[in-house]
């Protein structure tokens, strides 16, 4: 799928939310400027060049580079990542019953590399700059807290209640099950992209790990 292709899939349907086909070419440019070099290392210029459009006309969309960046960013949490943790994630991970943590763990797991696969373009500019702007770093958190932490917590108390693991605070448990899928992702597709992985072996590698540590048993 383009950086065209993916932001008119983001547009669809989302209330208030009206955008020309010359703004899809200026944010389908920005995404693949800013994933390849970086926010501060790129310009306006050549995004115009490689939108084909003329400079001028960015910023008659786009007041300041920084709103370029918070126009493909902002919708990808505020458009794509709230209606997918509330709806997509929710119901295709955490609405369902487990019979084993390691179960849900590797579900987990297989849902957010998917996701990954799909978008990582946006992804990537979202991890580079996540640091750097509020912006983007709030929305996340918020959208973490009040749709994904809850159920999280929820399904980490039914399996501590019936002993599968460790009485740890649920907030640690959620960092070291998350910190093993990322530990994955992240070098999958930032480090060593083109080296050959195999997700379904990797996976149960994380599930390995992470269980491992959670169960008590030695």
């Amino acid at each position: 799928m383009s950086d065209q292709e993916w932001i008119k899939e983001l547009m669809h349907d989302t209330e208030d939310t009206v955008i020309s086909e010359k703004q899809q070419k200026i944010l389908a440019a920005a995404i693949d400027t800013f994933s390849e070099k970086g926010y501060a290392a790129s310009s306006t210029s050549e995004i115009a060049k490689k939108a084909g459009v003329a400079e001028g006309t960015i910023f008659r969309h786009y007041k300041t580079k920084k709103e370029l960046l918070l126009a493909i960013v902002t919708p990808t949490m505020a458009k794509f990542a709230a209606p997918f943790f509330i709806k997509t994630f929710a119901k295709e991970v955490f609405e369902k019953e487990y019979e084993h943590y390691e179960d849900f763990l590797r579900m987990v797991a297989k849902n957010r590399l998917e996701f990954v696969k799909k978008h990582f373009s946006v992804l990537k500019i979202f991890i580079q700059e996540i640091a750097f702007h509020d912006e983007l770093r709030e929305p996340y958190q918020k959208l973490f807290t009040e749709h994904v932490y809850g159920k999280f917590k929820k399904i980490i108390e039914h399996f501590q209640e019936k002993g599968e693991i460790i009485d740890l605070p649920p907030e640690t448990i959620i960092r070291m099950s998350a910190s093993g899928i990322i530990g994955y992702i992240l070098p999958r597709f930032l480090l060593f992209p083109n080296q050959e992985w195999d997700d379904d072996k990797e996976i149960e590698h994380i599930v390995e790990f992470v269980m491992y540590g959670l169960s008590g048993k030695r």
